[in-house]
């Protein structure tokens, strides 16, 4: 009995989580009529049109193409420079290493506009707002800490006798973390780069504060809903799912390195 309990709330659970995207899947095959359509409907005649119409907005392949730049550029500065700094944190004593633990985690809990603010006026004074680089430098705010916190514990489980062997093979610090400890924590990794990902893919309201041409796909995704005085649900459901395509194809393929990054199995 106890376990039909807890299959049902994990049913219910999943059912509330997944039922929002699928019924999302399916407005953005449905045309107009079916989606005004006063008993909603389950059967209906698939149409690619919401995605050809998506897809012929330049604003959609532009903010696209300035997402996978800033993404991807975001992420691999933040892979350069959170490993690193995790490994070296992971070696420091306890109560360093407990102190700056904290740290990385502390920068999640800023609200997104009190990170807008501060650089809106920074890269103004600069000259570098609305540019690729100006949001890759704020997005590794969003990486550097995410990845740094999320490596530290896979780093903490390399057994120390590894490490000092190859000290003693005459291996220098850099080698010994290049050579021994980041392939054996790389599995364990991955995950923290792929949820990394997700939150630079996602992020709306810093690329909406500091981009007015050069936007980002979340941007160019909500301004669909500024369209005419009737909301065209198709295109925004297909847009919708073409933001969403990037972090559900990592999360399938890489779903396992992302437990083991949070729960360390």
């Amino acid at each position: 009995m106890k376990k039909l309990v807890v299959y049902l709330l994990v049913g219910i659970i999943a059912f509330i989580a997944v039922f929002p995207i699928a019924w999302t899947v399916l407005g953005s095959f449905k045309d107009l009529r079916d989606l005004v359509s006063p008993v909603p409907k389950f059967v209906f005649k698939p149409t690619l049109a919401n995605y050809a119409a998506v897809f012929a907005r330049e604003g959609i392949r532009r903010g696209l193409q300035n997402s996978i730049i800033v993404t991807l550029s975001a992420l691999t500065l933040g892979v350069v420079l959170g490993v690193p700094a995790a490994y070296a944190v992971s070696k420091m004593p306890a109560r360093a290493k407990q102190q700056l633990q904290f740290f990385p985690l502390s920068l999640r809990f800023l609200p997104p506009v009190a990170i807008a603010i501060p650089f809106i006026t920074l890269w103004l004074d600069v000259g570098w707002y609305d540019t690729h680089l100006a949001l890759i430098i704020t997005y590794l705010l969003i990486s550097v800490s995410t990845i740094m916190w999320l490596s530290m514990a896979p780093f903490e489980s390399i057994p120390i006798s590894c490490q000092e062997a190859a000290k003693l093979d005459g291996c220098s610090y850099t080698q010994v973390f290049l050579r021994i400890s980041l392939p054996l924590a790389l599995p364990n990794l991955t995950g923290g780069f792929v949820f990394a990902f997700i939150l630079i893919w996602n992020e709306l309201l810093l690329a909406l504060s500091l981009t007015s041409t050069n936007v980002t796909l979340p941007v160019s995704v909500a301004a669909i809903a500024a369209i005419g005085k009737e909301l065209p649900w198709g295109m925004v459901n297909a847009a919708a799912i073409t933001l969403l395509i990037p972090p559900l194809i990592l999360v399938r393929f890489l779903g396992r390195s992302m437990s083991s990054a949070f729960f360390g199995s």
